[in-house]
Order: structure tokens, then sequence, then C-alpha cells
């Protein structure tokens, strides 16, 4: 028997395979991204995006490419949540990948048709800045964090490291965004070819303005400083005495300072005063203080708490500071009533951590104040620029991926160190349970080489302290204040010009002649 085909089923087949190419095309930017770190590709993965959403016959398709394009681009940078969250992470994806509808129909409106060379350049401003706002929508702690940011893809490149300093990651996300429309506007539109060759050498020669005229920081003296990377041990007493032996080892080398990583510490310092003890006797061993993270129930307030103690040659020096931003399903379940059920179907946390209040700058006994951060809080620009505007001089990550060991997820975290110590003027030190761990001096530039996640060692690092104030930390996120100048402009002048355009008149009601009711038929 034969079965018929309707004459919509060849659109019907189009519209799925234009589906899935928006998915594919919104996945490309994630190989710039470590662990494959093709950074260079970051300039041109979005190109194929633009192009598809250039070419949406209207406005609704164009919302919807870049629905299909976003959830593309948040599956592929967080491929490595899928063991934890399961199918979750194809829902979560799908609902953040909303966020850039809006982003497909401007980008439709800027680059669709042919469009003037004013138009096309004006595109160079507004798609990037479209781009941005999406960024920092999605940056809210409770949509998961500033995780892939297309701007942390250059983790590695000097030049954009000196423009982190001057407007932050949101300011290397422009520039990234602005090359790709340019470029998908010169291959798309001949005609306008010179111009987008021209705004390209504008965004070269204003990088290469800004690496020459960017302030440095002066250097200041230095930090010697041990990380303690003990390995993947899933018992919390082991894994306290391997720490403690890597520890006791380093005996010697003269460290200012030695750093545990996330969740190195499973009992409350204050319940567990042996658990004190050996930490406070390491430290008069090693004449150094010693910073922990302790990751247990508190015994003077209810509930878990994430914590970074500094434990001195007399034990905890009350210098504490709890994780402030948590880990959306990881730490807690946002809305757990209705979302609870992501515990059945994943590694979702069963009971909620509870919440810091506030940023804590510690002082060591050599008067070097450090701020810490504790896992995916170095993810956040914000936290690290309120830490140095509060005078910390080294800012510190304690961190564990252990969850994720043999994925993107440990590169992808060391790099950020990278991002904060570059915006901020400050050394950074990326501390790890199992790897990867990372140390960056004040420029963003790699101190000797990552502890890997195969490797259970300690490693000491002379960190150079620097003195001085980047734009970035003095002006904040005024690179995202400008991305909204431009689009309300752009917006407002839209607006205008369709208040400007006249209202298309009805068509005239056809003309009665008489030959028309000489042959209308005679009932």
């Amino acid at each position: 028997m034969r079965i018929p085909v309707g004459r919509h089923t060849p659109r019907l087949t189009s519209a799925w395979w234009r589906g899935a190419a928006a998915v594919l095309a919104g996945a490309l930017p994630a190989l710039a991204f470590p662990a494959p770190s093709l950074w260079w590709f970051a300039y041109v993965a979005l190109v194929p995006w633009l192009l598809l959403v250039r070419s949406a016959g209207s406005a609704r398709r164009a919302a919807l490419d870049g629905w299909l394009g976003g959830t593309g681009f948040m599956l592929a940078v967080h491929h490595w949540l899928l063991p934890s969250l399961n199918v979750f992470i194809v829902v979560l994806a799908a609902l953040l990948g909303l966020l850039w509808a809006p982003w497909g129909v401007l980008v439709r409106s800027t680059l669709g048709g042919r469009p003037s060379t004013p138009r096309a350049l004006t595109a160079v401003v507004v798609v990037p800045s479209g781009w941005l706002m999406v960024e920092l929508v999605r940056s809210w702690q409770g949509l998961g964090g500033p995780w892939g940011l297309l701007g942390a893809s250059q983790w590695e490149v000097t030049p954009a490291l000196r423009l982190m300093s001057v407007g932050g990651v949101w300011l290397v996300s422009l520039l990234v965004v602005a090359v790709n429309t340019a470029v998908a506007l010169g291959v798309a539109l001949p005609p306008v070819r010179i111009a987008m060759v021209s705004a390209l050498v504008v965004c070269a020669l204003t990088t290469g303005a800004v690496w020459m005229w960017a302030p440095h920081m002066e250097r200041d003296g230095h930090l010697r400083v041990a990380v303690v990377q003990p390995g993947v041990i899933e018992n919390g007493d082991a894994r306290f005495a391997r720490s403690e032996a890597l520890t006791r080892a380093l005996a010697g080398q003269h460290v200012d300072l030695v750093v545990w990583g996330e969740s190195s510490v499973g009992q409350d310092l204050t319940a567990r005063p042996d658990l004190a003890a050996r930490i406070a006797a390491l430290s008069r061993d090693l004449d150094a203080d010693i910073l922990v993270n302790v990751d247990a129930r508190r015994s003077d307030k209810p509930g878990i708490f994430k914590s970074s103690v500094l434990v001195g040659p007399h034990g905890p020096t009350g210098q504490r500071y709890d994780k402030m931003r948590l880990v959306p399903f990881g730490e807690y379940i946002p809305a757990r009533s209705l979302l609870g059920w992501a515990t059945s179907v994943g590694k979702a946390a069963g009971e909620d951590r509870r919440r810091g209040t506030t940023p804590v700058v510690m002082t060591l006994p050599d008067a070097v104040r450090v701020g810490p951060l504790v896992c995916f809080e170095s993810a956040f620009p914000d936290m690290s620029r309120h830490l140095v505007r509060g005078g910390a001089q080294v800012l510190i990550a304690q961190s564990s991926t252990s969850t994720f060991q043999d994925t993107w997820a440990p590169a992808q975290h060391a790099s950020l160190g990278a991002l904060r110590a570059a915006e901020t003027g400050r050394p950074m030190v990326h501390a790890t349970l199992t790897g990867i761990s990372a140390v960056y001096g004040p420029d963003g530039g790699r101190i000797e080489t990552w502890l890997p996640t195969t490797a259970s060692t300690s490693a000491v690092y002379d960190i150079p302290l620097a003195t001085g104030t980047t734009p970035y930390v003095r002006l904040g996120d005024w690179a995202v204040y400008a991305a909204l100048v431009a689009l309300a402009v752009y917006c407002a002048a839209e607006g205008a010009r369709a208040l400007r355009r006249p209202a298309p008149t009805p068509p005239a009601p056809p003309a009665r002649t008489a030959r028309a009711s000489q042959e209308r038929p005679v009932r």
C-alpha cells in the first residue's frame, strides 16, 4: 500500500534540516574553549550561524534559529554536565537557549537582505551588543553563571588579556562578535566588503593601541605559595591524610602560604579540634599559614557551608570566608519544590548548601592580603574586582572538578584564573583537589606549568605581587553599559524610522463598469 505524502512534506523536511544546522552552527564556538583551545577559531566560529539567521524568511524563523543555535551552544559548552544532570541538561540548554531568540531577530533586522554600507557598519556594533546582553543575563548566578563567555576563549592571548584589563572579559566578547559579524557580511555581500575590511582594521588597530597604552602594574615584591593537590581520593579521611603528607614534605622550602583545594576538610574544625590541631602542627613546621576549605555542617550555625578557613600555628585564625554563589543543582536546587525531581535523574544536590553573606579579605602574618573564592566563583568578574577594591593583593580560588575529571571542565575552569588576573592586575592561584591547578601573574600570564588531573603532588610558586589599579577595577563593567546604549540608540532610530514611514493605503475597491453589470448572470 502506498502512503500518500502531504504536499507540505518537503517544506517540513527543509525546516528540520535548517533546525539541525542551527543547533550545529551554535555549537561550533565551543571548540575555541579548553580543552581544544582553538582560540583563533572564535573569530569565525559564529559566521555560519550568522549567515543562517540572516537568511531567515521571517522574524519568527530568525527567532527560532537563534533559539536553536543558543541551545546548541549551551549544550556544547556544558556537555560535561551530562553525567551529573542526565537528560535534564537538554532541558536547561533549551531554556537558556531562548535568550538568543531576540538576538536572532536582531541579526536578521541588521544583516538581512542587502543592507547599505552604513547599515552594515551599524550591524558590526549592534550585533555584538545584543550578544553581550545575552551573556549578561545568563551570567546571573541563578541561571548558571558566566561560564562559557565568548571572550573567555581568549585566555591565553596576550593582546586580549590587555583588553580585559581595560574592559573586562565583556570587552573581548564584543570584539570577537564584531569580527565575526564583519566577516559574515564580507562573505555574503561583496558591495560592503571594503567597509567590512575597514571595520576589521579598526578592531585590530584598537586592540594594538590598548596593548600599547593600557597601564602595566608595578611589581612590588613576591609571595611564595605552595599548592597541594592530593588527587582523586574518595574517602575524606584518606584525602586529608594525603594532603597532610604532601604539606609536610614542603618543609624547608620557605613558603609563605599553603593552599588546599575545595572540600579538602570534611568536618567542621570547631567540632573536630583534633583536625585543627593537625593542620596547626603543619603550619608550625612550615612557618606558614595554611588556607584549607571546609565542606561541612557548621557547629555554630544550621546547615552545610563551604568555607575558606585560614589556619596558623595556633589553630584557626578566625579569618573565614563562606561561599556566596553556589552552583545550581550541584550545591542547591533552584525552586526545589518545583525542580526537586532533578535529584532522581542525576547527581543533583540532595540538600541545599547555605550561602555566605559578604566577601572577605584575609591578612597573612607578613601583612600580604589575599582574597579567597570558592569553585565557580572564579567565573564571576565582579567578585574578584570587589576583592581587589577591598585590598586583596592575591586572588585565590579553591576548587574541585573531580566529578568531571576526564572532561573539558578542569581545563575550562583553570583557564578562568587568567581572566581574573588580567582584569584586576593581581596574581591568581587556582588550587584544586584533583587538577587542574594553575597560577597566573598580574598580567594573566601563566606561571610555570599546570598540575594535571593525573597528578597527586604539591608545587611551589614564586608569585610576583603588583601595585596599581587597572581601568577595569576602576571603571567596572563600562563595556556592558556601552552596549546597552548602542542597543537603545539603535532601537530608538528604528522606532523613529517606523513612525516616519507612511502608512500603506488600503487598496481601492474594483471599479464597476457597465459591461460588468451587463455580464452579471441573471438569476
